[in-house]
């Protein structure tokens, strides 16, 4: 059932935004008189289809991406036959180099419209949550395996990135932080300054969403909200709204500092000093091999909630989908200089692991939106098969005022085809070696 809604998630997403895009070309190509012969969301083999004037809708079986086909334009289908003919008014070679260039951005257009109505409409519902800077630098971290490979340590209190303020905890593993230049942190750890510095790659230890939970986290106060019937705390007298203060005279504030009290006497015992109604109690505690007592825990820290009007919700949403242009542009810029591993190129089954085994309708727009921008993103890049590849070769023409040849555009789409093909081949590997290796 897990994996069936991680496959419904990615197949729902995906055909939402390549229909949107599919659309973007088709409707500009109406807009100025071209014939679109076929309109698919899938490749073939066709499933579904029907006709409605002169175009041909259908859904095809390989999910992973679509097509638009206009008389009179060499693209994926490398039907050129049409192209032996007198260009006819109809045909995408027989419009003005500008209007072409309008339907290649059309999708395009379309995926960066979709992205930024999505961010804007979940700002505006669901408002912004987030422990901020000064919760942070109040309560201090605890540092997990890759916060402490490059020196964090537990309380320590994070003062800013890059000598710049930051706003909310996960600002500290974002894209911007992670992908910055001779990064770092700046801490406050036991009253002394100290510079803890971004290693060149550190985004590779972030090669899937668990590998945050591995990095670092806020230090969490807590009460005890129940405790089990039989279990080591009930026996030792513990109720419902003690608070631990100490476990063998080791003070106990934070969650993280419990834990690791109890992991340090797992299968003994322990004394134990609480507080109940204002009185010091002290108890002798048994914890399990597992260093667990059967306590359960409620944290007492809330994190900041802002809501937004719609004109700030706007501002907001923009910013936040054009962020993620800008980092991905980052990352594969980084990629080429070897700082970004290509282990972090992810496929269809990636793309599906992101979604999750939940179907959480937030969650599922937050990624579509962020899938969008990114599509839009990658169409642009100046890859022959691609919409960027088209864009180049129009604005060659616009500025130049030479038409590349018909059999030029054919061995450049050909090109472009393999180049996209071997990434495709390469991702689904990246996909395929994860899944065994637990990346």
């Amino acid at each position: 059932m897990d994996t069936l809604i991680m496959v419904g998630q990615l197949l729902l997403g995906l055909s939402i935004l390549v229909g949107l895009h599919e659309l973007g070309h088709l409707l500009t190509a109406k807009m100025f008189g071209m014939r679109v012969e076929k309109f698919s969301i899938g490749f073939p083999p066709k499933i579904i289809g029907f006709q409605w004037g002169e175009t041909e809708y259908s859904i095809g079986a390989i999910p992973l991406g679509g097509f638009v086909k206009i008389s009179g334009m060499v693209d994926e289908s490398m039907d050129t036959e049409q192209l032996a003919s007198e260009p006819q008014p109809w045909e995408f070679r027989a419009k003005p180099a500008w209007q072409r260039l309008i339907v290649m951005l059309g999708g395009i257009i379309v995926n960066v419209i979709t992205g930024i109505l999505i961010f804007v409409v979940l700002v505006y519902q669901k408002g912004e949550t987030y422990y901020s800077q000064e919760q942070v630098i109040e309560h201090g971290i605890v540092a997990y395996d890759i916060g402490k490979q490059i020196g964090f340590q537990d309380g320590d209190k994070v003062l800013d990135i890059n000598g710049q303020p930051y706003r909310s905890l996960g600002d500290l593993s974002s894209g911007e932080a992670l992908l910055s230049t001779d990064g770092y942190y700046t801490v406050e750890r036991d009253g002394e300054i100290i510079r803890i510095d971004i290693p060149r790659g550190f985004i590779n230890s972030f090669s899937n969403e668990e590998s945050l939970s591995k990095f670092i986290n806020i230090r969490m106060p807590f009460e005890i909200v129940d405790v089990s019937k039989g279990g080591e705390a009930a026996a030792a007298g513990i109720e419902k709204g003690d608070k631990i203060i100490a476990i063998n005279e080791n003070e106990i504030f934070y969650f993280n500092e419990l834990q690791r009290n109890l992991a340090n006497n797992a299968g003994s015992t322990a004394s134990v000093r609480i507080l109940r109604n204002n009185t010091e109690i002290e108890k002798t505690l048994a914890v399990n091999e597992e260093g667990l007592i059967g306590i359960q825990i409620a944290p007492l820290l809330d994190p900041v909630t802002n809501r937004y009007g719609f004109s700030e919700s706007i501002v907001k949403g923009t910013e936040r989908a054009f962020g993620v242009v800008i980092i991905n542009a980052k990352a594969l810029g980084r990629m080429f200089t070897g700082e970004v591993s290509t282990k972090n190129v992810s496929g269809p089954i990636g793309m599906a692991k992101i979604y999750g085994n939940q179907w959480d309708w937030t969650k599922f727009w937050s990624i579509t939106g962020l899938i969008s921008m990114i599509l839009a993103f990658m169409n642009l890049l100046p890859i022959p098969a691609l919409d960027g590849g088209h864009v180049v070769f129009l604005l060659y023409e616009m500025i130049s005022g030479k038409t590349p040849s018909e059999k030029f555009l054919e061995n450049a789409q050909k090109v472009g085809m393999v180049m996209l093909l071997a990434l495709m081949v390469f991702a689904i590997g990246n996909d395929i070696l994860k899944l065994f290796t637990g990346g």
